[in-house]
């Protein structure tokens, strides 16, 4: 049961940006469809709480919810127009947007260190320069693909150079743990998990290569329904502060969501991911842009691709937030 005071602000998050339902009911979408994901955790808080529900709840627009297990998964979706709102890794929707992808990033839900090359305790693996003619585990299209290809050519090194063997997050844990693989481009919570109770190893961490979790929507939802758009990150940005109030209420909505143990739930969220920021700006840009050009010089990208004007069509930064 939420306190008094923490039942007055979620109710601010259903309260914001009221309209007459007539105003705009010509210009609104019959149904919402959201992700959520493991890796967003205000996404589970969200939808945990059923706050983007009250919030449209007067406008009598139906909100859906669909997990979404990788950045690949959630651009495809996005491509698909299966889904509206989309969480990935920055880098990855860089990639998509180039390749064709109409989507927009918007929102900033974390800016994690999500991903790290794992191994299992007994390999004798202790840097990149060991996986050569190792299998490794990966997502393509994801962060952790993006960080393994850019771990590589740090090393002098390239996809060439391994085996690579595409396999979703949880089933890339799986083969590490299993012995199918040597290692792992991992992704939390699965890494976590796997380094709490299987003894994982991560044996190659960089931070900063790590780009931040973006929420991207579909640039066709975004023209139709600007409006809508606003306010969805209205809620996102009122749940992110909610949760960085009410940490315990965060990692009560993750275990709920995945059944994981509170400890691995607790190294995730408490070691490796910071909420304290929602607005895209140049930060992200920045970051964003360093995994495009590393990824062009690794071959990944076409030379020819101009990087940067990619990334300008992709962030839209003029959204406005709640301010309070």
């Amino acid at each position: 049961m939420f306190k008094p005071a923490r039942r007055a602000v979620l109710a601010a998050i259903a309260a914001a940006a009221l309209l007459p339902a007539a105003a705009f009911a010509a210009d609104a979408p019959k149904e919402i469809h959201m992700d959520w994901a493991t890796y967003n955790p205000v996404s589970m808080l969200m939808k945990d709480k059923g706050l983007v529900e009250k919030e449209f709840a007067k406008d009598g627009i139906t909100v859906r919810w669909v997990q979404t297990l990788g950045s690949n998964k959630a651009l495809e979706f996005l491509n698909a127009g299966s889904i509206d709102f989309g969480s990935t890794a920055g880098s990855a929707a860089l990639v998509a947007r180039i390749n064709g992808n109409p989507l927009k990033s918007v929102y900033v839900y974390s800016k994690p260190e999500w991903t790290a090359l794992v191994t299992r305790k007994d390999t004798t693996i202790k840097t990149v320069t060991d996986l050569k003619g190792k299998r490794v585990a990966v997502t393509r299209g994801t962060d952790p693909h993006i960080f393994l290809v850019r771990a590589l050519q740090k090393f002098g090194m390239s996809e060439k150079d391994i085996v690579p063997v595409l396999l979703q997050h949880p089933d890339g844990k799986t083969a590490l743990i299993r012995g199918d693989v040597e290692a792992w481009a991992g992704l939390d919570p699965m890494m976590a998990q796997a380094e709490l109770q299987d003894g994982a190893r991560l044996f190659y961490r960089d931070a900063d290569a790590n780009t931040y979790g973006i929420l991207n929507v579909r640039e066709e939802f975004l023209k139709k329904y600007p409006e809508i758009t606003r306010r969805v990150l209205g809620v996102y940005e009122t749940a992110r502060k909610y949760a960085v109030a009410h940490p315990e209420e965060l990692e009560a909505s993750f275990i709920a969501a995945t059944k994981l143990p509170k400890d691995v739930v607790e190294k995730q969220l408490r070691e490796r991911t910071d909420i304290s920021n929602g607005k895209i700006g140049k930060a992200q840009r920045d970051t964003i842009l360093a995994a495009g050009l590393a990824l062009q010089q690794a071959g990944v990208l076409d030379a020819k691709v101009d990087v940067k004007a990619a990334l300008d069509g992709l962030i839209d930064d003029q959204i406005p937030l709640p301010a309070n």
